[in-house]
């Protein structure tokens, strides 16, 4: 008896040890997010078409989160991680339309990432808005190397538009913001976003500084566009030029993940860095032509994708590493989101949480990744597709394509309730044998609407009369020219 109290004691004190090394141990933090690349997108998750051998290799060695969920769309998804709270709560209910700018009094992580010695350098997507104050540069980060817009070569009425050459070549040879200078490249866009990383990363490396790197490449989003070399396996198995688009983007992803992966073995680098993969929602290409026939792409079993309130619009990849720190080939279940990143990075890197920023929703994850069997206790997650027309009253989408999320239950549009501790794939709306939790769930999604709504600041703002990026683009190539950008020795 004694010997198994001991045993258990000593277990205690090991994981107690192990908290205190984590937490304030100021890691590096890498973050690689992709864009529109769901759980069917990758060949560990099943997928029998796509090779991704280094995120395989690397989902190996990670600690996986596997009930971790975003929001349905892009910009949303990039709020709530930036913001710890849900992005309606920051005004960003859209991913056009003045609705995709992140309201100025929501303090970032980055923010508070800086104040606190880090160094922080985002490389890709920002989507957050492009007007000068909304910029990375304005928001927390001290590297920005970024596109405009939504998409590379997007343009909207109002502010949110990329540089105007972006429309031509798409995703070759962009202009890229290098923190002030507007830059001219050379090369495939995710090649480029990952090489500028790698560059910074390995300053960063030398001066010794911690550092947070955000490595947000446009692809596979729309349009589906790759190198020859990566689509021509696709075109070659029979598949429509859309798909070997989209699907050689994402094996040119696992090409330069795997380029991380060897750079951060060559700089011995894994030790002192917590590397992150996710996606940001869901999947959004489902369907392609075969040899002429229309077929069906693997999803991991989710009957939907991008932009659906379903498991299969939020639900995502979260690959964790940090060698010697987490465990290797390591399921976590318990209910985790992007909302939880804010607190998780504060408290590993020993940041303080002001008091008086914005009320967090999120959680701290440094209790799961202590010990994958902590207890967790039940949350609801609110899903909301938002999208609603301009100067519409938001409460006429009240209820589409929204949901509540919770450990066992996915209560969707009002009406359809998912016990999905059992049915993870959603075949079967079991709302009429469980009305008591019909009820419960429709009361804390009116109270969680009711506190939102005041909050959705953008909705009555008006367009800008010009695309800041396109001034910016024109004002620069007049005063000074367009520099070629000069690319990192790795």
């Amino acid at each position: 008896m004694r010997l198994i109290l001991s045993i258990i004691f000593s277990l205690y004190a090991l994981a107690a040890l192990q908290a205190a090394s984590l937490k304030d141990s100021r890691p590096n933090i890498i973050l690689v997010m992709t864009d529109d690349q769901g759980m069917g997108d990758l060949s560990c998750l099943g997928n029998p078409v796509l090779r991704t051998p280094n995120l395989d290799r690397f989902y190996g060695l990670s600690t996986r989160f596997t009930e971790f969920h975003v929001s349905p769309t892009c910009a949303p998804t990039r709020a709530a991680m930036m913001s710890g709270r849900h992005e309606f709560k920051n005004g960003v209910t859209h991913t056009i339309k003045e609705r995709e700018i992140m309201a100025l009094s929501s303090t970032t992580i980055p923010e508070l990432l800086s104040q606190n010695g880090y160094e922080t350098g985002i490389f890709g997507k920002w989507h957050l808005g492009d007007e000068d104050a909304h910029q990375p540069y304005n928001r927390g980060f001290t590297e920005t190397f970024i596109h405009g817009a939504g998409g590379i070569g997007q343009a909207y009425e109002g502010s949110c538009a990329d540089f105007p050459p972006n429309k031509d070549d798409r995703y070759f040879n962009n202009v890229i913001l290098h923190n002030d200078t507007i830059v001219q490249t050379k090369g495939f866009c995710t090649d480029i976003f990952f090489k500028a990383a790698l560059g910074w990363i390995r300053e960063m490396d030398e001066t010794g500084k911690p550092f947070f790197a955000y490595i947000t490449p446009n692809a596979p989003h729309g349009p589906m566009i790759a190198p020859e070399s990566y689509a021509k396996r696709f075109t070659d198995l029979g598949y429509d030029k859309n798909t070997a688009g989209r699907y050689g983007m994402i094996e040119n992803i696992d090409d330069n993940f795997g380029i991380l992966m060897d750079k951060l073995d060559e700089w011995d680098l894994w030790e002192d860095t917590l590397v992150i993969f996710m996606t940001d929602n869901g999947q959004a290409g489902r369907s392609a032509t075969l040899n002429g026939e229309k077929v069906s792409l693997f999803t991991a079993g989710f009957k939907t994708g991008k932009g659906s309130p379903y498991e299969g619009g939020t639900h995502v990849p979260a690959f964790w590493r940090w060698k010697g720190k987490l465990g290797e080939g390591v399921d976590i279940k318990a209910l985790t989101a992007h909302v939880d990143l804010f607190r998780t990075f504060a408290t590993l890197s020993g940041t303080s949480i002001p008091a008086g920023i914005q009320k967090l929703d999120g959680r701290d994850m440094i209790r799961l990744m202590n010990n994958p069997n902590a207890d967790w206790a039940d949350r609801h997650l609110f899903i909301h597709k938002g999208r609603w027309e301009k100067g519409e009253d938001p409460n006429l989408s009240k209820f589409t394509d929204c949901a509540v999320r919770t450990e066992r239950w996915r209560f969707v549009n009002n009406r359809e309730l998912y016990d999905i501790s059992n049915d993870p794939y959603e075949k079967k709306d079991v709302s009429g044998q469980y009305s008591e939790v019909v009820a419960q769930l429709r009361y804390v999604y009116d109270a969680w609407w009711e506190e939102t709504l005041p909050l959705m600041v953008n909705e009555g703002r008006p367009y800008t009369k010009e695309q800041p990026q396109w001034v910016r683009y024109e004002q620069q190539k007049r005063d000074r020219g367009i520099p070629d950008w000069n690319e990192p020795d790795i």
